[in-house]
């Protein structure tokens, strides 16, 4: 679940204040993570997961750029790119990096716990959003997070 295309062709000057990474960063994350649960999928190793998972969680807490996917697509993938021509914001892939996190650990529990089924399950909600994101640049997170803002303030009000 790592990340999404901007649907906005605009930037306004409130989002450009934001910080903000190349789309590309976060879809080559996305086809890592694929890859990985697709390979959780056919072999459960939850141990693999459990690796995943912790993925999910450091690009949680330290945002896309500073996650070990992140990391190696800097240093090894966008030095031989062209200039990055389309930015997103760091804020809804964080969450989607949440959301990511939540799910592997369910899975992981599954696996660990002798609940394969919950283990399979959980790792294949990981993998349909990972590749949403890889192939199609749709990230399912980052889509819902406007909407928990918008339950946030409607909450509070």
């Amino acid at each position: 679940m790592a990340t999404s295309i901007n649907t906005s062709s605009t930037t306004t000057a409130h989002d450009s204040a934001r910080p903000q990474v190349d789309v590309r960063g976060p879809r080559f994350a996305a086809w890592v993570t694929t890859a990985v649960l697709a390979i959780v999928l056919l072999t459960g190793a939850w141990w693999l997961l459990a690796a995943q998972a912790l993925v999910f969680a450091i690009g949680a807490a330290l945002g896309p750029r500073r996650s070990p996917y992140g990391l190696l697509f800097a240093s090894q993938i966008a030095p031989r790119l062209q200039p990055a021509t389309e930015r997103e914001p760091v804020a809804p892939l964080r969450f989607a990096q949440t959301v990511g996190f939540v799910f592997a650990a369910v899975g992981v529990l599954g696996y660990a716990t002798g609940h394969p089924l919950l283990g399979a399950i959980a790792t294949a909600f990981a993998l349909v959003a990972a590749l949403l994101n890889a192939a199609f640049g749709f990230c399912l997170g980052c889509q819902l997070y406007p909407l928990i803002g918008y339950l946030r303030r409607i909450r509070s009000a």
